[in-house]
C-alpha cells in the first residue's frame, strides 16, 4: 500500500529541519567579530553567542530526543522550532549582549531537531527506504552548513546590519513549523522520565569550565573568579556524577565514564568537536584580519571568509562522508579513527607552518574537516563494539554531549588565543600572528596524541563487514545520539563473534 500524504512529508520535512539546525550553526560564526564591532563589547564576550550556544546544545540534545521518545516526536518538534523562532525574533530585536546570548541559548534547542528528524523516518518510513533516507538526511549537516555560510557572506556583503541574519534565521524558521504541522501525529514509543536534575547539573558544571577559559585572559589567571569558578564546576561536575548513579533513567550512564574503551571513544568525540570549531573559528578570524595592521591575514569580507575559505570545508563533509563509511567497512572504525587523527595532524600542520596564500588555508581547513567526517564515521561502530545492544543509545547519547563540549572548548580556546598577545598601538584589538600558529600548532598535538591513544589504547577491531550505506546509517544514528537498530547491531557483533 502507498504511504499516506503525511508519510509523505516525513523525508523532506525531515531534510528540511535538519538543513535548519545546520544553517543556524553556521550563519553567526563569520559575523562575531561584525556583533562584537555593533555592540561595543569585547571579543571574549562576542564569542558567547557561539558558546552558549554549544554549550546548550551539549544539554538540550539528548535531552530532547528523549523527550520525544516519551511525549511523541512531532509536538515536541513543534515546541522546539517555537523555541527557536523566539529566539530568533529576540536575536533580531535586540542590541544588548545579554538578550543576544539568552536568544542563542534559546536557539540551540535547534540542535535537538537531528534526533527528532531520525526517529520521524523510523516511524514513518519502511526499512527499505530507511537507510537511503537518512543519508539524505545526514548530508543536509553538510548543505545546511553551506548555505548558512553562503547566505551569511550575501546578506553581509557590503557590510551590512547581522541583525537580518537573524530576521532570515525567523523566516526559515516559519517554514519547518509549517512543515512539522503536516507531519501525522503518533504516539510516543518509550516511558520513563527526562533527568532534568543531570540536565541542569551538566549545564551548570559546563558553563563554570568554560567561562574561565574565556574570560582568563580579563580576570587574570590566577584571580580568584578564575580560580572560584574552576573550583566550583570541579564540584558540580562531581555532583553531577554522583547524582547520575542514583537515577534509574540518568543523561549520562556512569559506567560510559569509567570503562576504558569508552572513555577514549569519548575523548575522540571531544577532540573531534574541539578540532571542527577550532579550525572554523580560526580561519575566519584569521582570514578578516587586515595584513596592513598585522603583517598576517587577508584583510577578507565576510562573503569572502564564508564563500571561500569555510564554504570548502563544509562541502568536505559532502564529499568525503561516503569514503568515511568505506573505511569503516574496510578495515574497522580503530583503523578509521586513526586515520582520521592523521589527516587531523596534516591539515593543523599544514596550518601551523604555511598560510601566507589562500590554497594553503583551504586545503588545511578541507583536511581536518575530513578528519571530523571520518571520526564521525567510525564513532558508532566503536560503540557498538563495546557496548551491549541495550545500551547503544545512552553510548551514543554519551558522545554527542562529548563532541558539542568539545566544541565549547575549540572556540573558548581560539577566544583566549585571540584576545591576548595584541598588537601594541593598532586600532583596534588584534593578536599577533603567533597566537594563531600556537592554535593550529597545538591541535596538530592533539590530534597526534589522538592518533597514539586510539592506536595503543584501544583494542583492534575486525572490519564491520557491514554494507558503506549500513555503516552510514550507523552514523547518522551516531550522530544523532541515537540507539542504533538491533538488526545492525546484531549483524555487526556476529561478524566479531
Amino acid at each position: 500500500m502507498p504511504p499516506s500524504s503525511p508519510s509523505r512529508l516525513a523525508l523532506p520535512v525531515a531534510s528540511y529541519v535538519v538543513l535548519l539546525v545546520s544553517a543556524l550553526q553556521t550563519l553567526v560564526v563569520p559575523v562575531v567579530t561584525n556583533i562584537q564591532a555593533d555592540l561595543g563589547v569585547s571579543a571574549t564576550a562576542a564569542s558567547w553567542v557561539v558558546t552558549g550556544n554549544l554549550l546548550a546544545a551539549a544539554v538540550l540534545t539528548p535531552m530532547l530526543g528523549r523527550l520525544g521518545d516519551l511525549r511523541g516526536r512531532r509536538p515536541v518538534m513543534l515546541g522546539v522550532l517555537i523555541v527557536v523562532l523566539l529566539g530568533s525574533i529576540l536575536a533580531a530585536t535586540t542590541s544588548t549582549l545579554p538578550l543576544l546570548i539568552v536568544a542563542r541559548v534559546m536557539q540551540a534547542a535547534s540542535f535537538g531537531l537531528f534526533p527528532l528528524a531520525i526517529g520521524v523516518l523510523r516511524e514513518e518510513l519502511p526499512p527499505q527506504r530507511l537507510t537511503g533516507a537518512m543519508a539524505i538526511v545526514s548530508g543536509m549537516l553538510a548543505v545546511g552548513a553551506g548555505i548558512g555560510l553562503t547566505v551569511t557572506g550575501l546578506v553581509m556583503q557590503h557590510g551590512g546590519d547581522y541583525h537580518r541574519l537573524f530576521w532570515l534565521a525567523t523566516a526559515l524558521t516559519v517554514i519547518g513549523v509549517a512543515g512539522v504541522v503536516g507531519l501525522p501525529r503518533r504516539a510516543a514509543v518509550a516511558t520513563g522520565r527526562i533527568d532534568w536534575i543531570g540536565g541542569g547539573l551538566l549545564g551548570l558544571g559546563l558553563v563554570l569550565l568554560i567561562m574561565p577559559l574565556e574570560e582568563g585572559n580579563s580576570w587574570g589567571w590566577g584571580s580568584a573568579r578564575v580560580i572560584g569558578c574552576l573550583i566550583a564546576a570541579v564540584v558540580v561536575l562531581a555532583v553531577f556524577v554522583l547524582a547520575e548513579r542514583r537515577i534509574s533513567d540518568p543523561l549520562v550512564s556512569t559506567r560510559m565514564l569509567t570503562h576504558r574503551p569508552l572513555v577514549i571513544a569519548n575523548a575522540a568525540g571531544l577532540f573531534l568537536g574541539f578540532s571542527m570549531f577550532a579550525v572554523f573559528l580560526a580561519v575566519s578570524y584569521f582570514v578578516q584580519t587586515p595584513p596592513a595592521l598585522t603583517g598576517y591575514g587577508f584583510g577578507s569580507t565576510v562573503l569572502a571568509a564564508s564563500v571561500v575559505y569555510l564554504l570548502p570545508g563544509s562541502i568536505a563533509g559532502i564529499v568525503t562522508a561516503p569514503l568515511g563509511g568505506r573505511l569503516v567497512a574496510r578495515f574497522g572504525p580503530k583503523t578509521t579513527l586513526v586515520i582520521a587523527a592523521l589527516v587531523a595532524f596534516a591539515g593543523f600542520g599544514l596550518l601551523t607552518f604555511l598560510h601566507a596564500a589562500t590554497w594553503e588555508i583551504i586545503v588545511g581547513a578541507f583536511a581536518v574537516n575530513t578528519a571530523v567526517m571520518f571520526g564521525y564515521a567510525a564513532m558508532p561502530a566503536l560503540l557498538i563494539a563495546n557496548v551491549s545492544p541495550a545500551e547503544t543509545g545512552i553510548a551514543n547519547s554519551v558522545n554527542s554531549i562529548s563532541r558539542s563540549v568539545g566544541m565549547s572548548l575549540g572556540t573558548a580556546f581560539v577566544v583566549t588565543m585571540a584576545t591576548r598577545n595584541l598588537i601594541p598601538g593598532a586600532p583596534v584589538a588584534l593578536p599577533r600572528e603567533s597566537q594563531y600558529v600556537t592554535v593550529f600548532a597545538v591541535g596538530a598535538i592533539l590530534a597526534l596524541a589522538a592518533a597514539a591513544l586510539v592506536a595503543l589504547a584501544l583494542p583492534q577491531n575486525r572490519p564491520t563487514h557491514l554494507s558503506t550505506l549500513e555503516v552510514e546509517e550507523e552514523e547518522v544514528f551516531g550522530a544523532a545520539g541515537l540507539a542504533v537498530p538491533d538488526d545492525l547491531v546484531a549483524k555487526e557483533n556476529a561478524a566479531r563473534a
